[in-house]
């Protein structure tokens, strides 16, 4: 159960600094340190997604295949910006930042571990 908790933190710290480094300017020294604390969370978010499996009786399930998707995405992401491809980084950023939002939605699911603490 540990292991959801961290999942959940991280997902949730991760949505709040992922829309502020969105919504703020680009390029300064804030959006690189708001940059790497997504990447970091975003990391704890995704790898423990796979231990991760009470959908599917214990083996992985469709939503793991996002977040294969999604550590693509942040490599493409980090390598992009260092070779000064602007526009691909911010794809790249803005597409994991979406992918984080719609998971993030069926995680409200009827049945699933916060529909649970929430009472529905």
């Amino acid at each position: 159960m540990s292991l959801i908790w961290a999942h959940l933190l991280a997902a949730i710290v991760a949505a709040f600094v992922g829309i502020a480094n969105l919504a703020l300017v680009k390029g300064n020294r804030r959006h690189k340190i708001f940059g790497w604390i997504w990447i970091v969370t975003m990391l704890v978010v995704t790898l423990s997604s796979f231990g991760i499996r009470d959908l599917n009786d214990g083996k992985l399930s469709w939503l793991h295949g996002l977040t294969v998707w999604t550590l693509i995405s942040m490599v493409i992401a980090i390598f992009a910006i260092r070779a000064g491809k602007v526009r691909l980084h911010a794809i790249s950023m803005v597409g994991t930042m979406a992918g984080l939002l719609i998971a993030g939605a069926f995680a409200f699911a009827p049945g699933r571990f916060i529909s649970n603490i929430l009472g529905y």
